[in-house]
């Protein structure tokens, strides 16, 4: 049984966040746990409020599950300040993880940050050199980048000068970009570059794409498969689960993804 530990934000929709995490990992026959760093009061329709939780209080639940069951691999999703980030990437260190898939929740679709301004310095200095691949969307990509991100040889720029940053992959997300025939994602090792691309679904309900996407790379990534072949196995794993969202029919405004689709999910050889 493989196990990846998920250090994020509880959405009480359980749309996104940690729920969406576990979610992905049961479906992938994985084990999951959590370290949750900030409480959310959210729905379909919006956040109501939040709560952030004390480092030193995140730091504890990480060795909680670390000193008794470990994880082959940590995602990071909503880490909220600074101070989180530093303690988060500290405990990184120490018990020498080598698989960590962070998705740097900073920015929301709409633009909204996500995270305290001066957190950003902490991700880049402390946390972005111990990825094995960071996941941004476009804005979050131009918040750490300083560039405006329109086209996909924008995405591409704007992911080798992250990767100059220290992160070992980067994959800029092209959900949010307008280009209206396909969601283009732009994927960079530090030498070249590829394209993931998927079909534009018209569907309202895509609440936790970017949580489920990264959770499904680090799932891929445990079960053995290569870091390219991880990203477009995860790839159809999210068009197949926003695919299916609105047969869920949750809430009375932008829903949740369809989760449960199990292992059955794959792409053709010649893709990965």
């Amino acid at each position: 049984m493989h196990k990846i530990l998920t250090i994020a934000g509880s959405d009480s929709g359980g749309g996104a966040g940690i729920q969406a995490d576990l979610k992905v990992f049961a479906a992938h026959g994985i084990y999951g746990m959590s370290a949750i760093t900030a409480l959310t009061a959210q729905n379909t329709l919006g956040v109501q409020g939040i709560l952030h939780v004390s480092p030193a209080f995140v730091a504890q639940q990480i060795d909680s599950v670390m000193s008794d069951i470990g994880a082959d691999a940590w995602k990071t999703g909503m880490l909220a300040n600074a101070e989180i980030i530093n303690v988060v990437a500290e405990r990184a260190r120490y018990y020498g993880v080598q698989c960590l898939v962070v998705d740097p929740v900073m920015v929301a679709k709409g633009g909204d940050l996500l995270l305290d301004p001066n957190a950003r310095d902490a991700l880049i200095a402390h946390l972005l050199p111990l990825a094995s691949i960071i996941t941004p969307n476009h804005h979050e990509a131009q918040v750490l980048t300083g560039m405006e991100i329109r086209t996909v040889d924008d995405a591409r720029q704007a992911a080798a000068a992250i990767h100059q940053l220290g992160a070992q992959h980067v994959l800029v997300k092209g959900g949010h970009l307008p280009i209206p025939e396909a969601a283009i994602d732009v994927l960079y090792d530090g030498r070249t570059w590829s394209e993931i691309r998927a079909p534009r679904l018209a569907t309202p309900n895509t609440h936790g794409t970017g949580c489920t996407f990264a959770s499904a790379i680090a799932a891929a990534l445990v079960q053995g498969h290569t870091l390219n072949a991880a990203v477009h196995q995860a790839k159809a794993y999210l068009t197949a689960a926003l695919r299916l969202a609105d047969e869920l029919h949750i809430g009375h405004g932008h829903g949740p993804l369809n989760h449960c689709l199990g292992q059955s999910v794959t792409v053709p050889e010649e893709e990965v």
